[in-house]
């Protein structure tokens, strides 16, 4: 019988929560904003549009990892360039991200929030996949 502590229950929590809004923001980016969109929006920021194609495979795949609690420290990881980029996106735009166009402080909590993520691993209730587990090591 496994016993999970209070951390395993927090990191859990945090886990899936930042595991739906990746998957929220990635499923936003190609049912609103359509993929077409995204990628004209990138190339508007001087950025290749193959980021955009990246961002949306990161925030939807990395989204269902989470959620699912597999490879946690190694997708909260790869999940902070994204959220810099977005950070530095905003950063035009002020502090807040209630401000027009939406300000820099809740992507850069967001990636402080991959950081303990990545710090405190799956928690409870993770899919463990054992090959997964063995090739990857601590970062599974």
């Amino acid at each position: 019988m496994t016993t999970h502590s209070k951390t395993d229950y927090a990191a859990t929590l945090l886990r899936i929560s930042s595991g739906v809004l990746f998957l929220a923001h990635g499923l936003l980016k190609v049912n609103v904003f359509t993929i077409a969109g995204t990628v004209g929006y990138f190339e508007s920021l001087g950025l290749p549009g193959l980021f955009a194609y990246l961002t949306i495979a990161a925030e939807i795949g990395g989204g269902l990892a989470l959620i699912l609690g597999v490879a946690v420290r190694l997708v909260s990881l790869a999940l902070i360039p994204v959220l810099l980029g977005a950070t530095w996106v905003h950063s035009a735009n002020g502090w807040l991200f209630s401000g027009e166009g939406g300000g820099w402080e809740f992507p850069l909590f967001w990636t402080v929030a991959q950081v303990v993520i990545a710090l405190l691993g799956a928690g409870a209730f993770a899919l463990r996949i054992p090959v997964l587990q063995r090739a990857l090591g601590q970062f599974a």
